[in-house]
Order: C-alpha cells, then structure tokens, then sequence
C-alpha cells in the first residue's frame, strides 16, 4: 500500500516536470489521455501540467482499463 502512494507521488512530480512522462506511466503510451498531454504540452508548458496533475488525480482509469481488456468472445 506504501508503495502504491509512492508510485503515484512520483507520478506527479514527474507530471510537473515533464507532464507526458507521467500520463505515460499511468496510462502507457498509446492511450488517449497520453496523445491529448503531449499535445498540450508541446502547444504550452503550463496547460500540459495541469491536464497531466488533473488526469492522474481526478480521472478514475480502472473501469476503463476492465472495458479494453475485456475478452470479445
């Protein structure tokens, strides 16, 4: 369990320094949330931040996670 908090600490100190790089650890490089930081990013410095803190705070990844590995058969 403390290494879960500590894992996702340094999400966001990644987030606020680099703001894609700590998307890309929650979420992995090819997601949605991943594209839409790094293109924040490179457009300005501080909205890429602020999306990159508010995705790995506020935004709930798990239910979505289930849905995509779901099995179609």
């Amino acid at each position: 369990m403390a290494s879960n908090r500590c894992c996702f600490f340094l999400e966001i100190i990644l987030s606020i320094i680099l703001p894609p790089l700590g998307v890309f650890l929650h979420y992995g490089c090819c997601s949605m949330e991943f594209c839409i930081c790094l293109l924040l990013t490179i457009l300005g410095y501080v909205p890429g931040i602020i999306y990159a803190i508010y995705v790995l705070v506020a935004v709930e990844h798990e239910p979505y996670r289930r849905y995509y590995y779901e099995p179609l058969a």
